[in-house]
């Protein structure tokens, strides 16, 4: 369902599989999961395109909230231009901005700076 590496002191977790309804919290839960223990670092999460249907979107705006109330900073990437609107609509406006990118390297290289 996903996997994690850490790139230039950022974590990258990579969702290959949307999840379906009945795995969106299991979803989430390893999302925050890898979160806290890689806190403070800068996180981006990366949606494969068969990772881009509601459950693993809905799992991922759960983890920005997770991420916003913990103060670390958070990205997601996605090919998909629905999936970036959809993200971009649908994400929690109280705290930090949630910054949707098209390109791993390019949002990777923008958490680093801005984590420096």
């Amino acid at each position: 369902m996903l996997s994690h590496t850490l790139e230039r002191g950022v974590l990258v977790i990579t969702v290959d599989q949307d999840p379906g309804i009945d795995g969106r919290a299991t979803l989430t839960t390893y999302i925050t999961n890898l979160v806290d223990a890689h806190q403070p670092a800068p996180v981006v999460i990366v949606l494969t395109d068969p990772a881009g249907g509601h459950a693993a979107v809905s799992a991922v705006l759960r983890a920005h909230q997770w991420c916003a109330r913990l103060g670390v900073l958070m990205s997601v990437v996605t090919h998909s231009a629905p999936v970036r609107r959809l993200l971009e609509d649908n994400a929690d406006t109280s705290g930090p901005r949630l910054v949707v990118h098209a390109r791993a390297d390019t949002a990777i290289s923008t958490a680093f700076t801005a984590a420096a």
